[in-house]
């Protein structure tokens, strides 16, 4: 008892962080979604006329939610993908190879302010690089994130600058494949693609099934960039849950719906979470 007494001494300091800044807000979020509050007043309980105003009366929810869950289908099977490539280019043994790899996850390490600051820059539609490229040989380049049909495409592109983070996962489960599979499948005549298809990508599905959940809670909480490169817009083209969220909590100080908008989302991260738990049994392989 005494050495258990220790323990919890020790962990005191988290324990307490955790109570009062994690689980006592996220319980208190629940209580204050069915009110009424502005922060400057007391709480008014409304009951649940804020999910009712969300759900019936609120087409920026809608829309926003439809913008989320479009980015989430576009951005994560694309930054799945060139994960896995650039894992697979950054396996060989050649000369170097270890700069390689630390070139490209270094963009992953930059802060998403930072970055977001740079592609504005990118994308600047006067000054911006991309333009000026364009410019030499005699293209006329777009408005990029002023462009209602481009800004959004931007993000998603723009979202394959972190990339690097997800590709040493990918490395690492590169590293656990066992050896003797492919000197069995080269016994077998088995090219290089066939062992790809056979058993790199069967023996790498856990680790892509982790960083497909991770990216799509990444996804659906997307804030940063958002809010710093077009603040939603332009026409709101790129508002996203989260950035509505924030705005009906700081902009408009209703936390009350606010808070109700969280739990929606919390619910619907959950969903599709759970979701992809149960599809894992047809196409994840985990060995032994």
């Amino acid at each position: 008892m005494r050495k258990n007494l220790v323990g919890y001494l020790f962990i005191s300091p988290w324990l307490l962080g955790f109570f009062v800044f994690t689980l006592g807000p996220f319980i208190s979020s629940v209580a204050l979604s069915f009110t009424r509050w502005d922060i400057v007043s007391a709480p008014k309980l409304v009951g649940a006329a804020n999910y009712r105003a969300l759900i019936t009366n609120d087409p920026l929810f809608w829309k926003s939610l439809w913008i989320t869950l479009k980015y989430a289908a576009c951005a994560v099977p694309i930054g799945v993908l060139a994960g896995v490539l650039l894992a697979l280019l950054l396996n060989s043994k050649v000369r170097g190879i270890a700069v390689y790899r630390t070139i490209l996850f270094l963009p992953s390490i930059v802060p998403a302010v930072a970055s977001s600051v740079v592609f504005i820059w990118i994308l600047n539609p006067q000054i911006g690089l991309i333009n000026g490229l364009l410019k030499r040989v005699g293209v006329v380049g777009p408005a990029w994130l002023a462009d209602t049909k481009l800004a959004f495409p931007s993000l998603v592109l723009m979202s394959l600058w972190g990339v690097g983070g997800s590709m040493v996962i990918y490395l690492a489960g590169l590293k656990d494949v066992p050896v003797y599979l492919y000197e069995a499948a080269i016994v077998d005549g088995a090219g290089p693609f066939t062992r790809m298809r056979k058993i790199t990508l069967p023996m790498l599905t856990p680790v892509i099934f982790f960083n497909l959940v991770m990216g799509v809670i990444g996804a659906f909480q997307y804030f940063t960039q958002a809010f710093i490169m077009t603040s939603g817009g332009p026409e709101e083209s790129t508002t996203f849950y989260a950035l509505y969220l924030f705005n009906r909590a700081w902009r408009y100080m209703d936390m009350g719906y606010a808070c109700a908008m969280a739990w929606i989302l919390f619910l619907i991260i959950v969903v599709i979470t759970a979701f992809l738990f149960r599809t894992q049994k047809k196409w994840v392989h985990y060995g032994g």
